[in-house]
C-alpha cells in the first residue's frame, strides 16, 4: 500500500483556522488571565485573514475543473473556495462583534458594572457612561477576561464550516458536521447566568442536533450498505446502476434529515426561533450567516454530485419542503412580537427561497444559490449587529418589538441601517435581496419549477408586510413610556456594520461582478 499524500497547500485555509483554534486553546491554558483577551482577539482575526489570503492563493492555483485532496476526501473546487471565502469574511465580522462583549456572565459584577465597563456576551459597552464604584469596575474588568474561551470555540466552529462544503465523502462530511456543531452548542449557552433563555437555547440545540446527527449517520451507514462506498462520486455511479434500491433511498432520506436540519428547513426548523432568541446576539448572527453558507454548500455537493441518478425521486420531496418552508416561515413571522424571533422565522423563509435554486438542478442553480448565500450572509450579520445595539435600562438586550416604537426617530442612523437590512430581506430593488431572489427564481424557472417560483413570489410579498411593519414601528409610531436605548459600539464594530451595509447596497446596484464570479464557479468536482 502506498503512503497517503496530503496536499497541504490545497487545504491550507482549513489548516490555518484549526491551527489558530488549537493555539487559542493553549493560550487559555497557559497565558495569564489579563493578557488573554487581547491575545485571543488578535489571534482569531489574524488567523481568519490569513485563511482568506490562503483561499485566494489556492483559487489561483487550482484548475477550472477543480481538484481533490487527502485521498479524494476533500473537493477543492471553485464552489467550495467561494463559500469558504464567504464563511471566513463573515467570521471576521462575527469575531469583531463578539469581542465587544467581553464575558461577564460568570462574574459577580452587578448590573451597573456589567452595563458600563464589561457588559458580557450579550451587551455592548456604552462609552458615554461610567461607574464611579471602583469595586464594580474591578469586577467588570475581571469579567472581561473570563470568557475568552469564546474565541477558540468560534475558530473551531469556523474550521468545521470550511470542511463541510468541501467534503467529498460522507464520512468527512459527518466529521465536519460534528466539529462545527459542538462549539455552537456551547456558544449558545454563554449568556446563561444573565438569561435563562440562553440555557434553553443551548440545551435544545444540543438535543435536536444530536438527533439530527444520528439520522445523518444512520443514512450514511445505509448508503454504504447499498453502494459499498462513501465517496459522493462513487455513490452516484452505484445509484446509476440501481436507481430504485430501497436501502439507498432510505439512506438518502435519513441523510437529508441531517442536512435539512442544519439549514433550518421545515419541518426540521423548530430549534431556530428558540436558539436564535436565546443565544447571545453576535453568536446568533454568526450562526444565522456562516452555518447556513456551510450547510447549503454541503447540500449542493450531495445533490449535484451524489444524487443525479435519483433526480426523479428527490426533486418532488424538496419541492414540498421548499413550499412548506416558505409558507410556514412567512406566516409564522407575521405574528412575532420579538425582533430576534422575527428574524429567526425570516431566516426559515429564506431557506425556502434558497431551496428553489437547489431544485433547479442545473449549473444556474448552483451559481444563483451561491450568490444568494453571499448576499444573505452579509445582510444577516449586519441586521443582528444592529439588534445587539438596542438595550433596556439595565444594559441587557431588548428585542421586544413594542419597545422599539419610535426608535428610528430617536436614533435615525440605527433605524435607517436596520430598515435597509429589512428591505434587503424583503427583496426590494436596489438591495442585494432583490438580485438574490431574482437569480434563484430565474434558475428555478429555467429548471422547470415555475409553480414553485409563483409561490415564492407570493411568499416574498407577504414577507414584505412584517418587514415594513417594523420600519413603520420605528419611524411612525409614538415611543412607549419605557424606552429602549442604543449604546455606542467601537469604531471596529461601526466599520463592520458599514461594510455589511455597503455590500447589501453594492450587490443590489452593481451585482454583475459577483454574478460573473459565481457563474464561473458553478462546476462541482467529482
Amino acid at each position: 500500500m502506498s503512503t497517503p499524500s496530503v496536499e497541504y497547500v490545497l487545504i491550507s485555509p482549513m489548516l490555518i483556522v484549526f491551527g489558530a483554534a488549537v493555539i487559542g486553546v493553549l493560550l487559555e491554558a497557559f497565558l495569564p488571565r489579563r493578557f488573554r483577551y487581547g491575545a485571543q482577539v488578535t489571534l482569531a482575526i489574524c488567523g481568519l485573514v490569513a485563511a482568506f489570503v490562503a483561499v485566494i492563493l489556492v483559487a489561483k492555483k487550482i484548475p477550472a475543473a477543480g481538484n481533490t485532496a487527502v485521498l479524494r476526501g476533500l473537493a477543492i473546487d471553485r464552489p467550495a473556495l467561494l463559500l469558504q471565502a464567504t464563511i471566513v469574511l463573515v467570521s471576521v465580522m462575527a469575531i469583531i462583534f463578539i469581542a465587544e462583549r467581553r464575558g461577564g456572565e460568570d462574574s459577580g459584577a452587578g448590573p451597573g458594572a456589567a452595563t458600563a465597563i464589561a457588559p458580557g456576551l450579550d451587551s455592548f459597552t456604552p462609552q458615554a457612561s461610567a461607574v464611579p464604584d471602583s469595586v464594580a469596575e474591578r469586577q467588570a474588568i475581571r469579567a472581561g477576561v473570563r470568557q475568552t474561551e469564546v474565541f477558540p470555540l468560534t475558530m473551531l466552529a469556523v474550521g468545521g464550516m470550511l470542511v463541510f462544503p468541501a467534503a467529498n465523502d460522507l464520512l468527512t462530511m459527518f466529521v465536519a458536521l460534528e466539529v462545527l456543531s459542538l462549539p455552537l452548542y456551547l456558544l449558545c449557552g454563554l449568556a446563561r447566568h444573565r438569561r435563562l433563555l440562553s440555557q434553553e437555547a443551548s440545551l435544545k440545540y444540543f438535543l435536536l442536533g444530536a438527533f439530527s446527527s444520528a439520522f445523518f449517520l444512520y443514512g450514511v451507514a445505509l448508503l454504504y450498505g447499498a453502494t459499498g462506498t462513501l465517496a459522493l462520486a462513487g455513490i452516484a455511479d452505484a445509484l446509476k446502476a440501481h436507481p430504485n434500491d430501497s436501502l439507498a433511498l432510505t439512506g438518502v432520506a435519513l441523510l437529508a434529515v441531517g442536512l435539512l436540519f442544519k439549514v433550518g428547513a421545515v419541518p426540521f426548523h423548530s430549534w431556530i426561533p428558540d436558539v436564535y432568541q436565546g443565544a447571545p446576539t453576535p453568536v446568533t448572527g454568526f450562526m444565522a450567516a456562516a452555518t447556513k453558507v456551510a450547510a447549503f454548500g454541503a447540500l449542493l455537493r450531495v445533490v449535484y454530485v451524489a444524487l443525479p441518478p435519483l433526480h426523479d425521486q428527490w426533486r418532488p420531496v424538496v419541492w414540498a419542503i421548499s413550499i412548506l418552508t416558505m409558507v410556514v416561515g412567512t406566516i409564522t413571522a407575521v405574528n412575532q412580537i420579538d425582533v430576534k424571533r422575527l428574524l429567526a422565522y425570516s431566516s426559515v423563509a429564506h431557506v425556502g427561497f434558497i431551496l428553489t435554486g437547489v431544485i433547479a438542478d442545473i449549473p444556474a442553480g448552483v451559481s444563483s444559490t451561491m450568490f444568494y448565500l453571499v448576499a444573505y450572509s452579509f445582510s444577516t450579520v449586519g441586521a443582528f449587529a444592529v439588534v445587539g445595539l438596542v438595550r433596556n435600562a439595565d444594559g441587557d438586550e431588548d428585542a421586544d418589538m413594542s419597545r422599539w416604537a419610535g426608535l428610528g426617530q430617536r436614533y435615525p442612523v440605527v433605524g435607517l441601517l436596520f430598515s435597509m437590512f429589512l428591505l434587503a430581506f424583503a427583496g426590494i430593488p436596489l438591495t442585494s435581496g432583490f438580485v438574490s431572489k431574482f437569480a434563484v427564481f430565474g434558475a428555478a424557472a429555467k429548471g422547470g419549477a415555475v409553480p414553485l417560483v409563483i409561490i415564492g413570489v407570493i411568499a416574498s410579498g407577504v414577507a414584505a408586510y412584517f418587514y415594513v411593519r417594523v420600519i413603520v414601528l420605528m419611524f411612525f409610531t409614538e415611543p412607549p413610556t419605557e424606552q429602549v436605548h442604543v449604546v455606542m459600539p467601537s469604531n471596529w464594530s461601526k466599520a463592520t456594520i458599514a461594510v455589511c451595509a455597503a455590500v447589501t447596497i453594492g450587490l443590489g446596484v452593481f451585482p454583475q461582478p459577483l454574478l460573473d464570479l459565481v457563474n464561473q464557479a458553478a462546476q462541482l468536482v467529482r
